[in-house]
């Protein structure tokens, strides 16, 4: 296997600050949260970051989708450090901090866009059993600038250096010509560039820039949720989702070098994704129910586990062996957080 070198892996989206904590159905219906879900907030929600600050066991985490899967792909990577790449925007401010810190501690090289007139991001992850509901509060992430920052000669380089591109369905609300600035990039040079539904208000609000960027993305991630509510906006007609998947692997493609894949994850169900001209089904590693600490961010870690095998140029089965596997550890633990190594073999 490659030994990927520096900066071979690049992800870009919204850094954010999660904050969990562990809550009761009256909290959610309080702010008319489903159980699991990801939602951007509204003015209605301000108060419940406060209040989720004021429990008594409030967890702190580095987060944003994109930013933790490169860094579950550096973290099983190991060595070489910086092999993961990740640009998002900040505010100069103490959670902006931590950030720097965590993405430091992760060996990701992380280089954020820092401006002052928004705070850096938060997302606020309400666990209810193993249901998780987020809401984010964007402000800072919101701030990216493709001219003020991707576009400078430093960082474009970096760009350059990859070999493969992740950036999640979340980043088209703040910066779709940033993402078209890379997925073209990739597409030219006959690189992989990844991309995930994330949640089902982007296919559902943010369609058209999604389909702008889809004929460049050559792996498609999602989940059984984010599948269907893409197939309903795309008029499939069809719930089906090896149906849904071979479907999406046929819409038009930029760069017909490479048939593009798409990977749909189900929680514990099997993993359905396009091998060829075929779909494939991949059952997920066992867990006992009683294991399972924080689904949370099980989706950003089968993406980090998938990019780790990905970036080594293994097999699409291997791809998603990794995936699996950091997903299952990742759902034992609270946050989007790792032990020090990983036993994956």
């Amino acid at each position: 296997m490659p030994t990927p070198s520096e900066n071979t892996l690049f992800g870009m989206g919204n850094p954010l600050l999660d904050i969990s904590a562990v809550v009761d159905k009256d909290f959610l219906d309080k702010f008319g949260l489903k159980p699991n879900d990801q939602i951007l907030a509204e003015d209605k929600h301000k108060a419940l970051f406060e209040e989720l600050v004021k429990r008594n066991k409030v967890e702190y985490h580095a987060g944003g989708s994109t930013q933790n899967s490169v860094k579950i792909a550096q973290w099983m990577i190991q060595k070489p450090h910086k092999v993961a790449t990740f640009f998002g925007c900040i505010g100069t401010d103490n959670f902006g901090e931590i950030l720097k810190r965590k993405a430091e501690e992760a060996h990701v090289d992380a280089h954020y866009y820092e401006q002052n007139e928004e705070p850096t991001g938060t997302c606020a992850a309400c666990i209810t059993g193993d249901n998780r509901s987020l809401v984010a509060n964007l402000a800072a992430a919101n701030c990216y600038k493709k001219e003020k920052h991707l576009d400078l000669d430093s960082n474009w380089e970096l760009v350059e250096k990859a070999k493969v591109y992740y950036i999640a369905g979340f980043f088209l609300t703040v910066s779709p010509e940033s993402i078209l600035k890379v997925a073209k990039h990739a597409a030219d040079k006959n690189k992989v560039f990844c991309m995930n539904l994330s949640a089902p208000f982007i296919s559902q609000f943010f369609k058209e820039p999604l389909m702008k960027v889809m004929p460049y993305v050559d792996i498609l991630f999602g989940n059984e949720t984010e599948a269907a509510t893409f197939a309903k906006e795309l008029g499939f007609e069809t719930d089906d989702i090896a149906e849904i998947a071979r479907r999406t692997q046929n819409l038009p493609k930029e760069n017909t070098k490479r048939q593009r894949v798409v990977v749909f994850t189900q929680g514990k169900d099997d993993t359905v994704a396009t091998v060829g001209e075929k779909v494939t089904m991949f059952p997920v590693l066992d867990i006992d129910q009683n294991d399972i600490v924080d689904t949370n961010g099980a989706g950003d870690s089968f993406v980090g586990g998938f990019l780790f095998a990905l970036v080594q140029e293994q097999a699409l089965e291997e791809c998603i062996r990794a995936g699996h596997y950091a997903a299952n550890v990742i759902i034992r633990r609270v946050g989007c957080t790792f032990p020090e190594k990983p036993d994956f073999h």
